[in-house]
């Protein structure tokens, strides 16, 4: 597959071709004084002056793209850095060591830890290219275990991706989802809490059923990191204070992104001198980070660019009545079920999750409003149908980063996951029908 920033800069190439194929439409729209959102009216679609997107304007819509979303931009950019910084310092190894080092060798009881850990760091950070650097030591924790290298895979990056697909704080999916619907920041926390709590619990419980069926020879061997340390519990202070005070503050004090990256940009400088760098060395390693973050924050710009485009062609109202006809004749639960297989199905391309969201939320929100589906099930039907995803897709470079490094073929992979998949599907589909009841 081409890069994923020449994928979005197709989209936008096509978008602008689109405009001179789709004739112009509108939709009137109001403000809707109970919620103080902007919906559209049904039934108020007409045609208008048509509008096409010459090359020169779609390049235009690039930057303008990137300023549109550039709070997100500097979210992943800065929150990522910090991250980046954390894990170079060697805390998340010694973190898997002295897991291992508390269950005695051919004990299980280290894998619901471990996946607990793991799905929690999806919550935070969606944590996936971060495992890449740790599956050397997870690989010889499971040999300490007396389980394949699929096990350790699934208790890892399986359990990131679950976290970080029904993670109420995960700024990069549901975080990004709700900002782009109008609906507060972490609202319907209650439901996504208690569909990661349920997710994790069945990942945790096909995890081990896997790993009892699947046992290997227990080998007695060390690992490559040293002990946890205080400081290191001082160092996952530093992302993980940030984060409960953005959760905090996007509760009782209106906090957005800006927040959240300046409370990064003060865990990360603290993280840096904690761990025993000068200030320069900490910016240096700092700025290393956001490096290794720059293709992600661009993703979402350059995705945030073809929405502008369609705008700038006033076709998307008429791409939105295309698809509103053919579903008026079904339930609004029906609707908002079938925008799951077709996030499923866009993220095959696109496959970062929060390009995603930029990309299919301009045109998905408006779409739930026309069909009376509500706002909160759409975000959902994206992070079930996205998020998910990352467990199997051959598109999401950080899963076939961590099985190539595992040594774990993707036919094996598969037939660990499908199933696994199959179940945190129907956790998913749950939460749609709470929120459509």
């Amino acid at each position: 597959m081409p890069h994923p920033v020449v994928l979005m800069l197709g989209g936008v190439a096509v978008a602008a071709a689109l405009t001179w194929l789709i004739p112009a439409g509108e939709y009137q729209r109001v403000a809707d004084v109970a919620t103080g959102r902007t919906i559209a009216v049904a039934g108020t679609y007409h045609t208008v002056a048509s509008a096409p997107v010459g090359p020169f304007a779609a390049f235009m819509a690039v930057p303008r793209g990137i300023a549109a979303g550039i709070d997100v931009v500097l979210t992943i950019i800065l929150l990522g850095g910090a991250w980046y910084l954390v894990d170079k310092l060697g805390t998340l190894g010694r973190a898997v060591n002295a897991l291992a080092s508390r269950f005695r060798k051919g004990s299980l009881l280290a894998l619901p830890v471990l996946i607990l850990f793991f799905a929690a760091m999806g919550a935070a950070e969606n944590m996936q290219e971060e495992i890449v650097a740790l599956i050397p030591a997870l690989l010889i924790l499971g040999s300490r275990l007396g389980v394949n290298a699929v096990t350790m895979v699934g208790a890892s990056a399986g359990a990131a991706a679950v976290g970080a697909a029904f993670g109420p704080t995960n700024p990069f999916q549901a975080g990004l989802a709700l900002k782009l619907a109008e609906l507060p920041l972490l609202s319907g926390f209650g439901l996504r809490a208690g569909m990661w709590t349920v997710g994790v619990a069945l990942w945790t419980m096909w995890t081990m059923r896997w790993a009892t069926r699947h046992r290997g020879p227990i080998q007695n061997t060390g690992v490559d990191h040293a002990p946890l340390t205080a400081r290191d519990g001082l160092l996952l202070a530093c992302v993980l204070v940030p984060l409960a005070a953005y959760v905090y503050g996007a509760l009782r004090l209106d906090w957005g992104y800006d927040h959240l990256s300046a409370g990064y940009v003060i865990g990360a400088i603290a993280a840096g001198l904690i761990g025993g760098l000068t200030l320069d060395k900490t910016i240096a390693m700092y700025i290393e980070g956001m490096q290794v973050l720059l293709p992600a924050g661009l993703i979402v710009g350059v995705a945030r660019s073809i929405s502008l485009v369609l705008q700038d062609g006033r076709i998307i109202d008429t791409i939105l009545h295309g698809m509103v006809t053919p579903l008026t004749n079904v339930s609004a639960t029906a609707a908002a079920l079938l925008m799951v297989p077709l996030q499923a199905l866009l993220h095959v391309p696109v496959a970062s999750v929060s390009g995603q969201a930029v990309l299919s939320m301009p045109i998905m929100v408006p779409l739930s409003d026309l069909l009376s589906v509500s706002r909160q099930a759409t975000v959902l039907a994206f992070q079930v149908g996205a998020g998910l995803c990352d467990l199997l897709t051959p598109t999401n470079g950080a899963l076939m980063a961590v099985l190539l490094a595992a040594k774990v073929p993707y036919g094996e992979w598969l037939r660990f996951v499908v199933r696994g998949y199959l179940l945190m599907l129907v956790v998913g589909i749950g939460g749609i029908l709470i929120v459509m009841m």
